[in-house]
């Protein structure tokens, strides 16, 4: 990711490549890998890579593929699993300024990491810059956090049970307002032939216990229970989860799960016309 985010650790890390990639990150990688098709021995790169979802699903096309991200124990993770095709370069750096040259790579995807660079507009010129003339890009960001119900609902009963900004991280995985919004910054930062859809897929986790678990276990917002005591994390991880519930509409709970549409705005452009 871009400079100035959030640094996991390894066992966040880890947590999150073994629960939250099957149960949302591969259904969006697999939607952004199919959108732009790579083929065999072209150069990708894989920007905010976290730990290797698109990069691993780009190799099997045998593709040469690079993955960057900056947080180390995200590439670590990376590293350590197990992949198809040719072997994948990691790279750790910053996506305000890859450390390639210019027409370097043929395809760059970034997916969901966007909305998190400090300087979003800088982050695209760079990709653009790096990317050849007859090269293609394709990422994805997350619609507003209402048009995600599952996590809606986990937003405010966070902020219910640890205080109003407690869920300022995740809301911050939802910024972009609308599709034109990110047409407009891959237009501004020179990308040509700009298409954004508007996705939605099916999440869904064993219950919301698990949800609210891997939420706060997995992702940057463990520092909301850095300092607690191991019963203090359980007793919050408890009564968010339950705030949640109550918040979730039936059909959300079918079955003791928790399952709910998940939309993101998926953007597809070229380097050039």
């Amino acid at each position: 990711m871009g400079s100035g985010h959030w640094q996991l650790k390894g066992s966040a890390a880890e947590l999150y490549q073994r629960y939250l990639v099957p149960a949302i990150t591969t259904k969006w990688a697999e939607d952004l890998v199919n959108r732009v098709q790579p083929r065999a021995e072209e150069a990708v790169l894989d920007v905010a890579c976290g730990t290797g979802v698109v990069a691993r699903l780009v190799a099997r096309t045998r593709a040469t593929v690079t993955g960057l991200d900056l947080n180390e124990g995200m590439l670590a993770v990376a590293r350590g699993v197990p992949s198809e095709g040719p072997a994948i370069e990691w790279v750790e750096g910053s996506a305000l300024d890859l450390p390639f040259p210019a027409d370097r790579f043929d395809v760059v995807l970034c997916q969901l990491g966007l909305q998190f660079f400090p300087d979003q507009g800088r982050a695209l010129q760079e990709m653009r810059r790096v990317l050849r003339q007859s090269g293609r890009a394709a990422l994805s960001v997350y619609s507003p956090i209402g048009r995600t119900p599952g996590a809606n609902a986990f937003v405010v009963a966070l902020d219910e049970v640890l205080g109003p900004d407690a869920s300022r991280i995740k809301r911050g995985e939802h910024s972009f307002a609308n599709p034109r919004q990110l047409e407009a910054l891959l237009e501004e930062a020179g990308f040509r032939a700009v298409d954004v859809q508007t996705v939605t897929q099916t999440i869904a986790f064993p219950s919301v216990l698990d949800y609210v678990r891997f939420q706060l276990l997995a992702t940057p917002m463990t520092v909301l229970l850095t300092d607690r005591t191991e019963p203090e994390r359980q007793a919050i991880i408890s009564s968010v989860a339950s705030r949640a519930t109550a918040l979730s509409a039936p059909k959300m709970l079918d079955g003791g799960g928790f399952i709910f549409p998940q939309e993101a705005y998926v953007a597809v452009a070229s380097h050039d016309d």
